[in-house]
């Protein structure tokens, strides 16, 4: 993996582990030559994903779209930062510029990013590995949920591995390295689905 998309909020929670989470997993991803794709913002959790990795000398490249680059959010400090007209043009650079995605605690958008980046995995949009990580068990009710979905027969079994969920980046991404693409949707006769 030379590059992964990191989706995190760009909200700064009370709690401190978070901004240092995020910290650690920008450093962490540099100091093993591992770019980082993220949404181009400065603040919150975002800007710390970028600092950690700018200031262990990675590779930082920021998408974000129009309305937030005019509002001032944007990190210009990235070693390439993109603006984009919306954001279905954000996730779809996302994807074309990643070989997977890491998922830290965010808010709803993080979450319309991971899910879209499922989604698009189990149609066969891309056959990258999806990470999340649940630090301090932020997403254990996620988990379960996911989890529910499949026990009633909305995610096929083929699909039930696409989330790769772990507790620390270095579990995360050992298992990210050793994904096996599964059957997309595309692919699968009408009498597998």
């Amino acid at each position: 993996m030379k590059r992964l998309a990191v989706y995190c909020g760009s909200a700064s929670p009370e709690d401190p582990r978070y901004l240092e989470l995020a910290r650690d997993v920008g450093a962490g991803l540099a100091e093993r030559g591992i770019g980082v794709v993220y949404g181009g913002g400065r603040l919150g959790l975002m800007g710390a994903v970028a600092s950690g990795a700018l200031d262990a000398g990675g590779e930082v490249i920021g998408i974000i779209p129009e309305a937030l680059a005019n509002s001032e959010v944007s990190n210009h400090d990235c070693t390439e930062l993109h603006t984009v007209s919306g954001m279905h043009e954000r996730k779809q650079k996302f994807t074309d510029l990643s070989d997977g995605f890491v998922t830290i605690p965010g808010g709803v958008g993080t979450m319309d990013e991971l899910w879209e980046a499922v989604s698009w995995a189990q149609l066969g949009y891309h056959d990258n590995p999806v990470g999340l990580l649940n630090a301090f068990g932020f997403y254990d009710e996620l988990i379960a949920f996911n989890r529910k979905m499949a026990n009633v027969g909305f995610v096929r079994p083929v699909h039930q591995g696409i989330i790769i969920a772990e507790e620390t980046l270095s579990a995360l991404l050992e298992k990210m390295e050793s994904y096996q693409p599964h059957t997309p949707i595309f692919k699968m006769k009408a009498s597998d689905l």
